[in-house]
């Protein structure tokens, strides 16, 4: 494949400063999610000045376009929206919308996608399809996966590939791992009334604060003794309020969390099982409970035969210095809904330059843009690998 792919190194090569200059625009002008208009058409614009056929989402954001022909068919899906927070970099591509801002590197997945589709179109003969799908509103729950599904931009796919840009990792470093790599995500609020009255008289009235207290301390050890441990749920308490005065029994208590756990089985029973819990935790405090339990997003488990191809793709691109071992992450990511339909990979790829770690989903976040080449010239590899593998 290295010898037969050396046309895909010249067009990277030539194409460095424009791939560059398309993520730039990309980040000035953010768009949150469902509202990626603007974005929208100049993918759009952009590839089909290449001579491809591009095709909107049903939803108005977002698109799906095809290179190559034949019945095998491979995606590589990039998000494309951008988050509720101010830039605060001093960069000349520095975000002109107020309040809104590229960090989490959507703009370099997008503009690595775009990049995949205009090097392919550039190739002397493809062995099969590649679909490109530029998801809108990853950023949501349940996310706009579900958008690409119901459209079904997903038919016919034998795997999915997808990138998302670690500042932890170095330049020129990939982070594949088998199994689950992110986790699934809900969120959970839980609301107490009672009576209320007179911290004199706890035991004449329902004595709301310690129920409270007793759901936030309680949830989190019964669950782990009901879950498997390695399915590593997790349920975190974020928020919790009642009351304003020192000697007053309020009549309304909140909890708001999240639960988050990285095996699909776990997540399909963590409703029923957290939902439980609770009621079960108020039942003798006389409290009533009202819970507004919110699924998310299901956990990425990637298929262990999409994980080597992307390390075929990496070490053809970037030699075995290149594939960088990389750990479970509780964080969220909606690319897990893809695996109901076919095989999928989420490799992390490495932004990080000059010992900087710019986090993730911070007004201060950026990339080393050299990354940009690099995830074309793996991930067009690891694409063009699969077409010629034997098929799922």
């Amino acid at each position: 494949m290295r010898v037969s792919l050396s046309w895909l190194d010249r067009w990277v090569e030539d194409h460095t400063d424009d791939q560059i200059a398309l993520r730039r625009q990309l980040h000035a002008y953010p768009e949150l999610s469902f509202g990626e208009n603007q974005t929208t058409e100049l993918l759009a614009s952009t590839l089909r000045s290449a001579g491809l056929n591009p095709q909107i989402l049903p939803t108005g954001t977002g698109l799906i376009c095809d290179v190559g022909e034949g019945e095998r068919v491979v995606g590589f899906r990039a998000d494309i929206d951008a988050l509720p927070l101010r830039d605060l970099k001093s960069v000349p591509y520095r975000s002109t919308v107020d309040g809104v801002c590229h960090a989490c590197g959507h703009d370099a997945h997008a503009t690595i996608a775009i990049g995949v589709a205009l090097a392919l179109a550039s190739a002397p003969a493809l062995p099969g399809r590649v679909r490109l799908i530029f998801q809108p509103a990853e950023e949501t729950i349940p996310g706009g996966a579900q958008a690409v599904l119901s459209s079904g931009g997903l038919d016919g796919l034998e795997r999915v590939f997808a990138f998302h840009c670690d500042p932890r990792l170095d330049c020129g470093q990939v982070g594949l791992l088998a199994g689950p790599i992110t986790a699934a995500a809900d969120s959970v609020e839980v609301t107490l009334r009672g009576p209320g009255g007179h911290t004199a008289r706890p035991h004449l009235t329902v004595d709301l604060v310690d129920a409270l207290a007793r759901v936030v301390t309680s949830l989190p050890g019964l669950l782990s003794r009901q879950v498997d441990p390695r399915a590593g749920l997790s349920l975190v308490w974020a928020a919790i309020g009642a009351g304003i005065a020192h000697n007053t029994i309020p009549e309304t208590g909140r909890l708001r969390g999240t639960v988050r756990v990285l095996r699909r089985e776990a997540w399909d029973d963590a409703e029923k099982r957290v939902c439980s819990l609770i009621e079960q935790v108020v039942a003798p405090t006389g409290a009533e409970v009202t819970i507004d339990y919110t699924r998310g997003v299901p956990p990425v488990v990637n298929d262990a035969g999409c994980v080597e191809l992307l390390r075929s793709g990496v070490m053809d691109a970037l030699g075995a210095d290149g594939v960088a071992e990389t750990v479970q992450s509780m964080g969220a990511e909606d690319f897990g809904w893809y695996a109901d339909v076919a095989p999928i990979a989420l490799a992390r790829l490495g932004t990080a330059s000059g010992g900087r770690e710019l986090d993730l989903h911070q007004g201060s976040f950026d990339i080393d843009e050299q990354a940009l080449a690099i995830g074309v010239r793996v991930m067009t590899r690891t694409l063009l690998t699969s077409l010629t593998r034997p098929g799922s």
